[in-house]
């Protein structure tokens, strides 16, 4: 049975093999050269077993996958390769001086990454700290709340545009009076995070009866009327040409150069990830983040048990938008410069991948998404014109093999124990 079972998987390799490779034929093999206005048609013979012999292995491979796919839910926990790797580092783990030392070590690298790896390193780190406080200010939306939010890029432009009308409308003003424009910064933390507040209550507040692809939809129109809106007000915001010298956040009065300005924006964008953090974990444990739970698993049941969708909805549009409004802000200083093509639908594209790829609802496999949809195509600069097709074969192949992300929610697990068997009989 075993020897048929291969027999017949050889088989379905090997003919789902040719018809890739008469379907490519044109594509791969063939090519066509225009030279003094004739073309040819250039044959080339070597690529044509190379994409038979790779759909061969990517087919069988595919489909030996398919098979450990469905089998693997049959598998004990203890014969799981996750649950052998965590044996083996749970015992050190479990020593408090071996946490303190990790701990310890980890914060020295966060604080010596800029002095080891220079300027340009720091400026790719700071752009994917800032879209890891994307993606868990969108996790809260999505991951704990269930809702599809694909507009999530409008809040993040107005927290961006919050500092850059700042600077132009008010930091004539603070020049003539001699104030370091560097404040501006520090005001417009705060206040782009309440403007966003405001704009995700306005969002929700049409959207509180819809759910699935509507709501999707809806938010999808509102990203992009922002966008617009902000395109063509140009004598406000500066349409497609933007806003342009926008200050750098400075340091006890004082104006930094490029590096060392580069290198505060990273530690303050560290601090924004560590609050953020801080903040999306006591919401999970608290009243409001087991509402919004009970909210994205069956919304009917949720409010049969008396708890307000209403209130939870604008709740969980009203954070998720804030930490949005705060990395706009950032990514304004960081960059001196900003217009609408900068919040495209694509950017609110990345955040949600960012999302499903780590894991919703799971804050370390928010953090590794977003890192590695920012980190990698900076370093692999030479499959830029790749990059959606890696994207999209990389969401296909988690969502198949790991549905819940690549570091899924560790969700806090109760049981029962019927104490009455346990105790002593009384005897008459």
């Amino acid at each position: 049975m075993r020897e048929n079972d291969i027999k017949r998987e050889l088989k379905v390799s090997l003919s789902q093999a040719v018809w890739f490779t008469v379907l490519l034929f044109p594509l791969i093999v063939m090519k066509v050269n225009v030279s003094g206005g004739k073309a040819a048609v250039q044959f080339r013979w070597p690529y044509f077993p190379v994409v038979f012999v790779a759909a061969f292995v990517l087919s069988l491979v595919w489909r030996r996958a398919l098979l450990w796919t469905e089998t693997r839910g049959e598998k004990a926990v203890s014969d799981t390769l996750g649950f052998k790797v965590s044996s083996v580092f749970a015992p050190y783990f479990a020593k408090k001086s071996f946490r303190t030392g990790f701990l310890v070590f980890a914060g020295l690298l966060i604080v010596a990454y800029p002095f080891l790896l220079g300027m340009y390193h720091t400026n790719i780190m700071i752009t994917a700290l800032i879209y890891v406080i994307l993606a868990l200010g969108l996790n809260i939306v999505v991951g704990l709340g269930g809702l599809l939010n694909l507009g999530y890029a409008a809040f993040f432009a107005v927290g961006a545009y919050t500092y850059g009308l700042l600077w132009k409308y008010a930091g004539p003003a603070f020049v003539s009076a001699g104030v370091n424009t560097g404040w501006l910064f520090w005001i417009a933390l705060p206040l782009a995070g309440a403007i966003s507040i405001v704009f995700g209550i306005l969002l929700s507040l049409p959207v509180l009866r819809l759910r699935g692809d509507y709501l999707a939809i809806i938010t999808l129109a509102f990203g992009e009327i922002v966008r617009m809106v902000l395109q063509n007000s140009g004598p406000i915001t500066g349409g497609a040409t933007g806003i342009s010298l926008i200050p750098r956040p400075w340091l006890l009065n004082m104006k930094l150069p490029p590096r060392q300005a580069a290198t505060y924006i990273y530690y303050i964008v560290v601090v924004l990830v560590i609050l953020t953090v801080f903040v999306v974990r006591r919401l999970e444990d608290s009243r409001v983040g087991r509402a919004l739970e009970a909210m994205r698993e069956d919304e009917i049941a949720c409010q049969a048990m008396g708890i307000d969708l209403v209130r939870n909805k604008l709740v969980t549009f009203a954070l998720g938008a804030f930490w949005a409004g705060i990395a706009g802000v950032v990514l304004a200083a960081q960059t001196t410069y900003i217009n609408p093509d900068s919040f495209t639908l694509w950017e609110s594209i990345m955040i949600l991948m960012a999302v499903v790829i780590g894991g919703q609802g799971s804050i370390p496999g928010t953090i590794v998404g977003a890192l590695l949809l920012k980190l990698l195509p900076e370093y692999f600069r030479a499959l830029a014109q790749y990059r959606m097709l890696i994207y999209g074969i990389a969401m296909i192949v988690i969502i198949i093999f790991k549905p819940d992300g690549l570091i899924p929610r560790n969700r806090k697990k109760y049981t029962l124990q019927d104490k009455s068997s346990s105790a002593p009989e009384v005897k008459a």
